[in-house]
């Protein structure tokens, strides 16, 4: 998976939309095709923004807003109130449209794309160069990058494996290296000392098993004695 690429997983062929478009055409879009997201571009292909599902949601909801108090017209902040009302009320994509996007370069790989979709809590993620819209990756195309088989490693010595299992260890502070060994033999990973749960028992065994080379894991760690917890 590490190796595929937002490039390899984009989707090209994307519906997009001018800036002047009525809202309620960008709302027939969505829903004639089945999509949940169109990006805004113009004329020139400039990537402007874009126009979700949560936009359109916001929009709808805005013909419930009540007048503003004379006191938030007085202590509010009337940039702020104003780019509210334009993206609650505005009849054209160019008004409701997220301009503040995510966006990767095409040779981010895919787990970049995950990790940025994580953070920002998003659907999907636009692959953009120099301003340009390249592709859209949206969750279903990283699941993509889940099916492929995992790469082989075959002939790798054990002692390197045990070093890279050392230090990937090392860099989780969950996993105790004073008190946890590693042995390895014929790329099959064994696991001796003390542990201090189940869940770091369950951490190290996912660890061991995305080291390239390991052919199986097993813990053969203890509990990790309670004169042990005073001392740590």
């Amino acid at each position: 998976m590490s190796t595929l690429t937002a490039r390899d997983l984009m989707t090209t062929e994307l519906v997009t939309v001018p800036p002047e478009t009525p809202v309620i055409a960008v709302a027939r879009l969505l829903a004639e095709r089945g999509i949940s997201a169109v990006p805004v571009l113009a004329a020139d292909g400039a990537l402007l923004g874009m126009v979700t599902e949560a936009d359109l949601i916001r929009r709808l909801a805005g013909e419930e807003d009540k007048p503003a108090s004379w006191f938030t017209g007085l202590f509010g902040d009337p940039g702020r109130g104003a780019e509210h009302y334009a993206r609650t009320h505005g009849a054209r994509a160019r008004d409701i449209m997220t301009e503040k996007l995510v966006t990767v370069e095409p040779d981010a790989t895919a787990a970049h794309v995950a990790q940025i979709m994580e953070q920002h809590g998003i659907r999907r993620v636009l692959v953009v160069t120099e301003g340009r819209l390249r592709g859209l990756i949206s969750r279903a195309d990283l699941l993509h990058a889940l099916l492929l088989p995992p790469e082989k490693a075959e002939g790798i010595p054990d002692e390197r494996i045990r070093t890279a299992v050392l230090a990937a260890m090392r860099k989780e502070p969950w996993a105790d290296t004073y008190y946890i060994m590693v042995d390895v033999k014929d790329g099959a990973v064994t696991f001796h000392g003390f542990s201090r749960s189940d869940a770091i028992k369950r951490g190290l065994r996912v660890l061991a098993e995305g080291v390239p080379g390991v052919t199986s894991v097993t813990d053969e760690t203890q509990p990790l004695p309670m004169y042990l917890y005073a001392a740590s």
